[in-house]
């Protein structure tokens, strides 16, 4: 029983708790909480809680449990996420902000009963702000925008996506007064124009990462002065913006060759032939330029053909993850460039070819010294067959194969009636 009595010992020494409850999540030190009132003492020390993550209890979350645990936590608290906590609301955030006033990081994702009120409270009480997420939080305006400019000027992320009530008046108010913005998430925010993107350009020399997916409204205009004022830009996803052309990656290989991740997808304005040249010359400028490329998506991008895997096998050894969904020109003699590349061996990950129609099992055999590859999408690749996939699963035992093969209808047969066959429905 010796070793009993000594760890008795050494766990009822506070200073020696105290260490080993900081490393505990919320779940255990609660636990914790139960074993003896010295151990409740401890475990419920606001030092013990500096970073609290609530979802996996969202449902239960009301904002009487935020605004205790802020008196418990205080100036102890960093980081707090509270995303998919419907039931908490601007009274409870009130309370919150002027207990944890040394807050950095807060995450009120889906949290529907927010309003500006809630901002107004982190930017009076919260001057230590850094990372903001309020994302789907749909009564955001440009009040709140305009309240973190005025209060949290170091301000470094924000995510917004899906605030459409903000328009280009928010936008100006905060980049004026957080320079040093890293990241702005602005999905779905349809209300924005280029005019807020010139802002940014012209306030943001620091800005890394930047989500414009589905703003509407947005142009190549817009996004020039994005690529002239932000060099350091690694990310940029304008999926679903109808009114972005291929002039952009002219601007990207210019002015920002640090890019990482280009996310283009569908609806995009891809030079249609005959200014396929211009694509071309403009693609191959963008891969010679933007070495560090891991991840491109160009979903849709109906122009793409195998020269784009050409350049991109040449000039982007670091590329990890490709979408070629639905570009149609794509054949077996790009994927081969591809799977021969610099990117091919040890780099490339995820490979995206459902709906290719003229890539066959040769594909297949041309990626089968990827070594990396986890995952490959061929939904819809009428030209692959079981036996092709078959093959590549004996080079790359653990890779994930998803396809799908709509149902082939054959020609009447004598009879005149019809039989429907369905090739297969596979995940491998």
């Amino acid at each position: 029983m010796g070793w009993e009595e000594d760890a008795d010992r050494v766990l009822n020494r506070p200073c020696l708790c105290s260490r080993i409850f900081s490393f505990l999540d919320v779940v255990t030190l609660c636990r914790c909480a139960q074993v003896s009132r010295s151990w409740n003492v401890l475990a419920l020390d606001g030092s013990n809680w500096q970073r609290i993550d609530l979802f996996d209890f969202q449902r239960d979350i009301e904002g009487r449990v935020v605004e205790n645990i802020s008196k418990r936590c205080g100036g102890f608290l960093r980081k707090l996420s509270l995303r998919g906590c419907l039931g908490v609301g601007d009274s409870a955030l009130r309370t919150f902000s002027q207990n944890c006033r040394n807050i950095e990081l807060l995450s009120l994702n889906g949290c529907t009963k927010i309003t500006d009120s809630t901002c107004n409270s982190l930017s009076k009480f919260c001057p230590k702000l850094k990372h903001l997420d309020l994302a789907s939080c749909t009564s955001i305006t440009n009040l709140s925008l305009k309240a973190l400019s005025e209060g949290c000027p170091l301000l470094e992320q924000l995510n917004i996506s899906w605030c459409d009530q903000v328009t280009k008046d928010g936008v100006q108010a905060l980049v004026r007064c957080c320079p040093g913005l890293k990241g702005l998430f602005l999905k779905g925010c349809t209300q924005l124009e280029d005019e807020a993107l010139k802002h940014i350009g012209a306030h943001c020399p620091e800005l890394v990462t930047l989500n414009l997916q589905t703003c509407s409204q947005i142009t190549d205009e817009g996004l020039i002065t994005i690529c002239r004022g932000c060099h350091h830009l690694r990310s940029l996803c304008v999926s679903g913006c109808a009114n972005i052309t291929d002039a952009i990656l002219h601007a990207l290989g210019q002015n920002c060759p640090r890019i990482r991740l280009w996310g283009v997808l569908q609806n995009t304005r891809m030079s249609p032939s005959p200014a396929s040249v211009l694509l071309s010359y403009r693609f191959v400028f963008f891969c010679q330029n933007c070495h560090e490329l891991e991840k491109m998506d160009l979903e849709e991008c109906v122009q793409i053909t195998d020269g784009t895997l050409i350049q991109l096998s040449i000039h982007c050894p670091r590329l990890q993850v490709l979408s070629l969904s639905h570009c149609e020109l794509i054949t077996d003699d790009g994927i081969r460039h591809l799977g021969s590349g610099p990117c091919a061996h040890d780099r490339l990950e995820v490979i995206e070819l459902d709906n290719c129609p003229l890539i066959t099992d040769a594909s297949l055999e041309h990626l089968k010294s990827c070594h990396s590859l986890d995952r490959i999408e061929l939904y819809d690749c009428q030209q692959i067959t079981r036996a092709g996939i078959k093959r590549l699963r004996t080079h790359l035992p653990n890779i994930k194969v998803h396809a799908y093969f709509a149902p082939v209808t054959p020609p009447p047969s004598v009879g005149g009636s019809r039989q429907r066959f369905c090739r297969c429905c596979i995940l491998l």
